[in-house]
């Protein structure tokens, strides 16, 4: 058994430290803006200026995420992000194209993918295993799998998070190139989470199983009845299904094709970046604990949900999650 014991998101929604913030939940409007916290609460000022966005997100979603579950330093921090520190790779890049002799290396050493994990291991003076996974879509699913790993052989909490920011740079493309899905659409977010194999009083939700499938060529829906025959499941047993695509396929066409359960694309409220399906978790585990439930017009307690994460009929992650009194 694993078990969701602390949650934390920053995102384009009142989602920080707001115990309500799914009932209150709104579409997203054009151009949104990230809702950002007060970050000189958490982080030293010195320290502060030396951080790009993305390093700010992790590191306060993470220290909110160990205040709530009462952990000081985790046994493993995993994190999963798509584009990884975009800001400081942008930085780099341009500094080598405008100073000539020796590069700054400040730039380029904050521009890898690991520098959010490594930056809240040395916040948390944490020395245990650490790792990073950037498998596009699926980058958060792989970060979940590896904590399920470390929890089967023996570690007890496991910090795990997704965190991806958004540059002017990304507008600029999708602008080039016609992606009309992608227009004003293009967000960034973090998500946070503390699971365990312990169940304790600030439990949330069961963490049941999760599933990856890249270069997918079968039917989605054959995979989805699939993952939940292994757990004695089928459609009917589900409550809700959260889906996302960043866009690439029509909602009406899932809605259609996993009738009669419940699909809510979750991207109305969170927009496009590659790690949106962490937010949709979020948004899964308070749901189940009666939050949010005005979105689906349903009156009854949750006790399944399935997170369908589908980039291109292509690359497939599923996430499967129950209440705690289920």
């Amino acid at each position: 058994m694993y078990y969701i014991n602390a949650c934390s998101t920053i995102s384009n929604q009142s989602s920080f430290k707001n115990n309500d913030w799914v009932s209150n939940i709104e579409l997203l409007a054009t151009n949104s803006e990230l809702i950002s916290p007060d970050y000189k609460q958490f982080i030293d000022a010195s320290d502060l200026r030396r951080m790009s966005k993305i390093i700010r997100m992790g590191i306060v979603c993470s220290k909110d995420c160990l205040e709530q579950s009462g952990i000081n330093n985790p046994d493993a921090i995993i994190i999963g992000t798509g584009l990884g520190c975009l800001t400081d790779t942008e930085k780099f890049l341009k500094n080598t194209l405008t100073i000539e002799g020796l590069i700054p290396p400040t730039s380029f050493i904050q521009s890898t993918h690991n520098t959010i994990a490594g930056q809240i291991s040395l916040a948390l003076k944490n020395h245990k295993y650490n790792n990073t996974h950037t498998q596009n879509n699926l980058s958060f699913e792989h970060a979940l799998l590896d904590a399920t790993l470390c929890l089967n052989e023996g570690l007890t909490d496991v910090l795990v998070g997704a965190a991806d920011e958004k540059i002017s740079l990304l507008d600029e493309l999708v602008e080039e190139f016609g992606y009309e899905n992608f227009k004003n659409k293009l967000t960034e977010g973090a998500s946070f989470f503390m699971v365990s194999n312990v169940k304790n009083k600030s439990s949330k939700a069961q963490l049941i199983d999760c599933l990856t499938i890249g270069l997918n060529r079968a039917n989605p829906k054959t995979i989805i009845e699939d993952f939940l025959v292994n757990h004695n499941l089928t459609l009917e047993n589900i409550d809700l299904i959260l889906f996302a695509s960043n866009g690439t396929i029509d909602n009406n066409e899932v809605i259609n094709d996993l009738k009669p359960v419940v699909v809510l694309s979750f991207e109305n409220y969170c927009g496009y970046y590659n790690t949106n399906i962490a937010f949709g978790m979020h948004m899964a585990v308070d749901m189940l604990n009666g939050e949010g439930n005005k979105l689906i017009n349903n009156s009854k307690p949750l006790k399944h949900i399935l997170l369908y994460n589908n980039l291109l009929n292509n690359s497939i992650g599923l996430t499967l999650i129950k209440s705690i009194e289920a």
